[in-house]
């Protein structure tokens, strides 16, 4: 079983950035990338919002330039998925998928949330290319055009009024003629002159060309009928699940499944344990706050090995 002061599981811009951090501290991370590995920016094409980068970044370069710059301090990985941890006690045991089982005496999770989708055929690929699980990320590219969002809840109301801001229209296509929403979000978005329901209806399948996505069709679920609708972009608001499930509960969560964390700092109910990313972020989900948050784990991490001796 292979010793390590800090093991991190998950990459993403929050474990890469706890991967340069720790490594600039001479803590000799190893980072375990699991079945994702860099995260949702490998599915997004432009990033226009990330500081430092005038022109926007391609997602899967900005995730490899921040690898790089990791592994030049000394951060290593290994492409296994984490199956089992026990964090019964310090030193923490982490075992993958491959076999191999290491000996952490801090860990730091940036696992990530993935975003629902409704197991439509082309949807994965058409991600970045008309399909959008973002609204804060992807909204702007939407100036003037005519958008669908999928949903009924908070996640959908507050999506389809950001994008109002850039398009000319945003349809909410919602499986049922009543909203799971919060009353201010309903409110908020009924009141919205863009919007407009289309109640009782279910997306059944994209269209598009070589360009992207160009319409949807959907389906009336009370009369069965099916109709063509033209659209530029299909956003899906019905939430995220945070990877957690090799957890087996030994870390407190929130009703959803996101990781608490304490007093503003990555600190997790188990000492010696730090969250980062969208694994403990239902709010944000953004490349920056999820590299931030990474700093802050890495920084944590390192005081914990200070203060118990362990570095």
């Amino acid at each position: 079983m292979e010793k390590r002061e800090v093991v991190i599981i998950g990459t993403g811009p929050a474990g890469l950035t706890a991967a340069l951090y720790t490594a600039r501290a001479n803590l000799n991370p190893i980072v375990l990338e699991g079945h994702e590995p860099g995260g949702q920016l490998t599915l997004t094409t432009d990033v226009e919002n990330f500081p430092g980068f005038p022109e926007g970044v391609l997602g899967p370069e900005l995730i490899g330039n921040i690898k790089k710059q990791a592994a030049r301090f000394g951060a290593e990985y290994k492409s296994v998925t984490v199956t089992e941890v026990d964090l019964k006690q310090r030193p923490f045991k982490v075992q993958c998928s491959d076999g191999s089982q290491y000996e952490a005496q801090t860990i730091i999770i940036s696992t990530g949330a993935s975003a629902k989708f409704l197991g439509l055929e082309h949807e994965k690929e058409l991600t970045g290319r008309g399909v959008s699980t973002c609204a804060t990320c992807d909204g702007f590219f939407y100036r003037d055009k005519i958008v669908h969002v999928v949903g009924g809840g908070d996640t959908a109301m507050e999506d389809a009024t950001f994008i109002t801001k850039f398009a000319k229209k945003v349809f909410i296509v919602h499986r049922r003629d009543t909203l799971r929403a919060s009353k201010p979000m309903q409110e908020r978005a009924m009141k919205n002159e863009k919007i407009e329901f289309v109640w009782d209806t279910e997306v059944k399948e994209i269209k598009f060309n070589e360009s992207g996505v160009t319409g949807i069709v959907v389906e009336n679920l009370k009369t069965g009928e099916q109709t063509l609708r033209e659209t530029d972009g299909l956003f899906y608001g019905i939430g995220h699940t945070p990877n957690t499930s090799f957890l087996g509960n030994q870390i407190e969560t929130d009703d959803h499944g996101f990781i608490k964390t304490r007093n503003g700092h990555p600190d997790t109910n188990i000492a010696g344990v730090f969250a980062c990313g969208d694994v403990q972020d239902s709010y944000y989900r953004q490349a920056i706050t999820a590299a931030g948050s990474g700093c802050q784990a890495a920084i944590r991490a390192e005081r914990f090995l200070e203060e118990s001796g362990t570095k």
